[in-house]
């Protein structure tokens, strides 16, 4: 435990999740897009979240600044991943998120967390900064896609009669052959999507019975975690067969593409095409622990 000028870093360990709600909320009332306690944990939960392991600044019992970190594996790693990073605006300025991450390094090398992984939007100079400092290196760019689904004009073509488009259970999905050109980011990837799988639909393409494309899409949320086409099946309007079905599904007035590889320019035009445009770029950062 740190106690330094009435600042106590500790685990949320046993902390209602109102409180960290309360702090999430003030935290973050600036931002464009604001979630409720509901959203917050659904969202925290999907991206593995651990109470026991995640950290927080407390000022007089109050928490002011905090790190909601996700446990699990990256790239065969047992690993911490940055879910949600924030300080309250009157204690801003004082290092409080750096000093929560010193702090948690001997408790997360304890649980035997090998690495820390977060990602950071891209024009948040001061953010990449302090990460730099704490060790952080940039292993991949992301492009993310935010676009009304009004907004999106899809141009759909006919699929050849040996091509059929349905729904997928869980099981079928996640059995499925890789499509995609990238590995997804810790939010979409296969652990994520089976830590909140009732909360997501799957779409199939097919060709003579057999499985050649697939999406899914997180209907509450308006996410698209993922959707991949065989490279021996492309070109032929899968892609937007499975998308039109996805915006039908789509309980959200907004449909979202997020974390998608910089270098992956086949999806980045793919999603040009039906008016999704680029909203913002993120650093992935990681650091050996």
């Amino acid at each position: 435990m740190e106690n330094d000028n009435l600042v106590e870093i500790r685990s949320l360990k046993g902390l209602q999740d109102a409180l960290l709600f309360k702090a999430f909320e003030a935290a973050f009332k600036d931002y464009e897009i604001q979630l409720n306690q509901k959203e917050l944990f659904e969202m925290l939960n999907r991206r593995g979240f651990s109470a026991d392991l995640s950290f927080g600044a407390f000022v007089n019992d109050k928490l002011v600044a905090f790190t909601f970190n996700g446990i699990g594996q990256h790239r065969g790693r047992y690993t911490a991943y940055d879910t949600g990073t924030g300080t309250i605006e009157q204690y801003r300025g004082q290092g409080l998120a750096s000093r929560i991450f010193e702090y948690s390094i001997p408790y997360l090398r304890k649980a035997g967390v090998k690495q820390y992984l977060l990602e950071v939007l891209q024009h948040n100079e001061s953010a990449i900064s302090v990460y730099t400092k704490l060790g952080f290196t940039i292993q991949r760019e992301f492009n993310y896609f935010v676009k009304s689904q009004k907004a999106i004009q899809l141009i759909p073509k006919t699929l050849n009669a040996a091509y059929t488009i349905r729904s997928l259970t869980f099981n079928e999905f996640k059995h499925k052959p890789e499509f995609g050109d990238f590995n997804p980011s810790w939010q979409n990837n296969q652990e994520a999507i089976e830590r909140r799988k009732e909360t997501f639909l799957f779409f199939g393409a097919f060709f003579e019975g057999a499985l050649v494309g697939y999406c899914v899409l997180e209907p509450g949320s308006g996410d698209i975690t993922q959707i991949a086409v065989d490279k021996l099946h492309r070109r032929k309007g899968l892609g937007t067969s499975l998308l039109k079905e996805a915006i039908a599904h789509n309980q959200n007035s907004e449909l979202k593409c997020v974390n998608t590889q910089l270098e992956c320019s086949s999806i980045t035009r793919f999603l040009a095409a039906q008016n999704i445009d680029l909203s913002g770029k993120q650093f992935e950062m990681i650091r050996d622990l």
